[in-house]
């Protein structure tokens, strides 16, 4: 009797062993949504009106510039690879007020206008490696040219893990707490998922994911994770024909994007009564 009972027992490990195994590939692929706001740094705005730059502070600055803007970011996952998304909260943003001219009942209040951003930019993460690779896309009139980064993902140190739990898009998650940024951010993240990830690259744990991040400039909150998503390993890996460049490399060519952008912007809504803002 003792030999069927040990195959029997090695028969049941086994089988227990396969379905946790079916169980975390199940969870290995999937999408987390996040929303999210940012103060804005009025030093970083850049404002146009009639043709003219003006700086906060001035009284020719509009009042009514938002200082916080809201948006939303996606993290695909498959495997050891994910992808971040982020949408709405970024681009150059004109303003005009049009004149209606004598007999028209005066000036419209002003108008804006969301020009989107003069390239593509996605960001790559190998989960495993703990590293990132930034892709930037540049179109030129009918060229299309995409150049990467590599980095690895950096470590901040400080961490303190607390005993406080919630719920958050259905998960446990603890409370932690990280000196960044000249100040203490709260962080809340689960060990629930079989990988490790923060919506701010720099405040990635030892251990987990991040499901919220409470500072005093920005906020990131999980809303769904959802686990059944078709998510292919394919499309969250970059692809090999992006020219490779260093971090420093991708920043001017960013920065000068942004500023041809910009120039051009000014030149079609910089004359009288327009303005626009980046």
């Amino acid at each position: 009797m003792k030999k069927p009972l040990t195959i029997l027992f090695v028969a049941l490990l086994l089988v227990t062993g396969l379905s946790a195994f079916q169980h975390l590939h199940a969870q290995s692929r999937g999408r987390i949504s996040y929303e999210a706001s940012r103060r804005i740094d009025p030093s970083q705005l850049r404002i146009v009106v009639n043709g003219q730059e003006v700086r906060p502070g001035s009284p020719d600055f509009p009042a009514d510039v938002p200082d916080v803007r809201t948006f939303a970011q996606t993290l695909s996952f498959a495997g050891d690879y994910a992808k971040e998304v982020l949408e709405g909260g970024g681009g150059m943003m004109v303003r005009t007020v049009v004149d209606a001219g004598p007999g028209g009942g005066g000036s419209r209040g002003p108008q804006t206008t969301n020009l989107g951003r003069p390239f593509e930019e996605s960001t790559y993460l190998n989960l495993q490696e703990r590293s990132a690779t930034t892709v930037l896309t540049l179109k030129k009139d009918d060229k299309t040219t995409e150049y990467r980064a590599d980095a690895p993902i950096a470590k901040t140190e400080g961490w303190q893990l607390t005993d406080q739990t919630k719920k958050i898009a259905g998960y446990t998650c603890r409370k932690a707490t990280v000196p960044f940024r000249k100040e203490t951010y709260t962080v809340w993240l689960t060990t629930e998922l079989p990988f490790t990830y923060s919506p701010i690259r720099e405040l990635t744990p030892d251990k987990g994911v991040v499901l919220a991040v409470e500072g005093s400039t920005e906020q990131f909150r999980a809303t769904k994770v959802d686990l059944k998503a078709p998510v292919a390993e394919a499309d969250v890996r970059p692809g090999a024909q992006a020219q490779q460049v260093s971090e420093a490399e991708l920043k001017e060519l960013r920065d000068k994007a942004r500023a041809d952008f910009r120039q051009r912007m000014m030149d079609n809504f910089g004359g009288p009564g327009g303005g626009g803002r980046n």
